[in-house]
């Protein structure tokens, strides 16, 4: 929808809505926090199923497809774009994206990326960050103040990193991200021997680019397959996020239930995060458009 409804300031807004996931992080860890700690886990559950419902009359009556279907052109365009006049099977066209994106490098180098994303975000801090604060005596509720004191900082960080991808080399900003996260997340088994300011400096230091990874990535995803087809491409490449913290999430507690720590699962996802730095200058300074996809 970023990129139907916006020509300009376009990564500005990503970032904007990708710092969204970070606000709702920040209003609801805490209170679910307490919901769990005074009724159970299946209290929060419900709580947040009954939001999420509420937001499918929002999607359905409110949202719009394309700016053509209320009758202006994109933010920053010039004419009104008509929708597309043929239709299309969204599962076989997801597939032929797929078949044809995955003939190209670009898209291994920003599906590897984005796979060590998800192995340094939702798949260990998300998942195993509240446990390894129990681990140190640090009381759920609290712990859960400090994710969302992460998303404070997300909710800065990512909506920066949307503008500054408007004016920046995307690729550079995902080196600088990665090799900071890395940083992070290797210093985070120290943190928690430092004391009362051990914690605070990482959740910092880790929530400024928790979410920042998004604008660029979708930004050189754009460049490479077109508008069109960027969101069908994009949704492989988030895919290939999804299955990094899967593979994180399962080997962190595997680790965590060996070795009585997570210090090395903390410590290994910050060195591959160094590695995703150097893979992501390895695409096209400027990615042409992938003829495929032309």
């Amino acid at each position: 929808m970023a990129n139907r409804w916006f020509v300009t300031q376009r990564g500005l807004v990503i970032g904007i809505f990708s710092a969204g996931n970070a606000t709702g992080q920040l209003v609801f860890l805490p209170m679910f926090g307490v919901l769990i700690d005074h009724g159970g886990w299946r209290n929060s559950a419900i709580v947040l199923a009954v939001i999420a419902l509420a937001l499918i009359p929002f999607a359905w009556f409110l949202l719009r497809e394309r700016p053509v279907d209320v009758g202006i052109p994109p933010w920053g365009g010039d004419a009104i774009e008509p929708a597309p006049v043929h239709k299309r099977n969204p599962l076989s066209e997801a597939f032929s994206v797929l078949r044809n994106a995955s003939r190209t490098r670009t898209f291994w180098l920003l599906a590897g990326s984005f796979f060590i994303c998800g192995a340094s975000t939702n798949g260990l801090i998300g998942t195993h960050l509240v446990p390894a604060c129990g681990d140190h005596g640090i009381p759920e509720t609290r712990a859960a103040g400090l994710l969302a004191a992460m998303g404070l900082f997300d909710l800065l960080g990512t909506t920066a990193s949307g503008w500054l991808s408007d004016r920046f080399d995307p690729r550079w900003l995902l080196f600088w991200y990665y090799g900071l996260r890395g940083l992070s997340l290797i210093f985070l088994p120290y943190a928690f021997g430092i004391g009362a300011l051990g914690l605070p400096a990482f959740a910092v230091f880790y929530g400024l680019d928790w979410i920042a990874t998004v604008p660029p990535t979708l930004r050189l995803t754009t460049a490479a397959f077109g508008r069109e087809r960027a969101p069908v491409v994009f949704g492989w490449i988030a895919a290939s996020h999804q299955l990094g913290a899967g593979a994180v999430a399962l080997g962190a507690g595997w680790a965590r239930t060996l070795m009585g720590t997570y210090d090395q699962a903390f410590i290994t996802s910050g060195v591959l995060c160094l590695i995703a730095s150097t893979i992501v200058l390895a695409i096209a300074r400027h990615p042409r458009l992938e003829p495929a996809f032309a």
